[in-house]
């Protein structure tokens, strides 16, 4: 992002980003929903917003779109701030909450000529809906009503609402969520051909997801930003990671690993068993073994595995189970 300050302004080029979130915070009475994070997305990214169930990613999404005021901070989309100017922020992007919010009694051709209306497309308005209808694949659909589809088709009548008129940026929020394997293949596909020519945040707890569509993630957990970085990079920067998965004969008190100072991070797996991720595998096992027979500790079995990228993604929003 480039600045150029001229007195006590400073002028910012968004010719290279399509949003900008800066120390963007949401307070819910006592909870503290989002912390005071910040990012940018270029244009033309699709690029995952990851994290486990209640992490923020929603109320993130919902600030950024101007449907939640943020309690501090700003967002700023194509240029116009989301808090000072909603209207222009509107115009330009599409939005799909996590639960698609339509018309069940509607036809799906009524519910986008509706959409269309609110968004005065004027004498352009029926291409435009013909185009998405085909765009989407909802052409055989097309003739029902919206209560009678199956989820996936649904969320394909959510995607051509959001995208009817035009946006520059589109923000799904869990778009395969309840699908099953076939319908989230389809609506995979999709996604990727509308960001050959959009800006996407995409949101998802599924780190397969991003896998399959995105180039970037950023991974929120606690309302902060844990990573922020390309999915090669996270990879390369996991690389070196290893796994130890040891299994005792009886119940463990985790409280009793904190000795152990080859541990980055650990996980409680169930059934007496425990992942260990470290960085020097070799020492960690030897050091397990003299763990054990100090304090009369039995191990049915241990293995070392390389860590995943769902691995690396488990170790980054598992807080309750880092070491210390």
């Amino acid at each position: 992002m480039k600045h150029r300050k001229c007195g006590c302004f400073t002028f910012i080029n968004f010719d290279t980003m399509s949003i900008i979130v800066k120390s963007l915070t949401r307070i819910y009475e006592t909870q503290k929903a989002v912390d005071n994070i910040s990012f940018e997305v270029k244009k033309g990214e699709i690029t995952g917003f990851l994290g486990p169930n209640g992490a923020g990613k929603s109320t993130t999404m919902k600030m950024i779109t101007g449907y939640l005021p943020p309690t501090s901070g700003s967002a700023i989309v194509c240029g116009y701030d989301v808090a000072a100017q909603p209207m222009e922020v509107r115009k330009r992007v599409g939005y799909l909450p996590e639960a698609n919010p339509l018309y069940y009694e509607m036809y799906v051709r009524e519910y986008l000529e509706f959409s269309a209306g609110i968004h005065k497309l004027g004498r352009g308005a029926a291409a435009r809906i013909e185009e998405m209808i085909g765009r989407t694949g909802l052409g055989k659909e097309a003739h029902k009503k919206i209560g009678a589809l199956s989820k996936g088709y649904k969320q394909r009548v959510g995607i051509a609402q959001a995208m009817l008129h035009d946006p520059e940026v589109l923000i799904l929020d869990e778009p395969t969520s309840g699908l099953d394997p076939n319908q989230i293949v389809e609506i995979r596909d999709l996604i990727k051909d509308i960001g050959r020519d959009k800006t996407v945040l995409l949101s998802t707890h599924i780190m397969q997801e991003v896998q399959a569509m995105c180039k970037r993630v950023i991974i929120i957990n606690n309302g902060n930003i844990v990573a922020d970085d390309t999915i090669d990079k996270l990879q390369q920067s996991n690389s070196q990671r290893n796994v130890l998965i040891v299994a005792f004969e009886t119940a463990l008190n985790p409280l009793m690993l904190d000795g152990l100072q080859h541990v980055d991070a650990r996980e409680d797996m169930g059934d007496h068993k425990w992942k260990l991720v470290t960085t020097s595998p070799d020492l960690l096992r030897k050091e397990v073994m003299q763990w054990a027979v100090k304090n009369d500790i039995n191990i049915s079995s241990m293995q070392t595995q390389t860590e995943s990228l769902e691995d690396v993604f488990r170790t980054l929003t598992n807080t309750g189970n880092q070491k210390g």
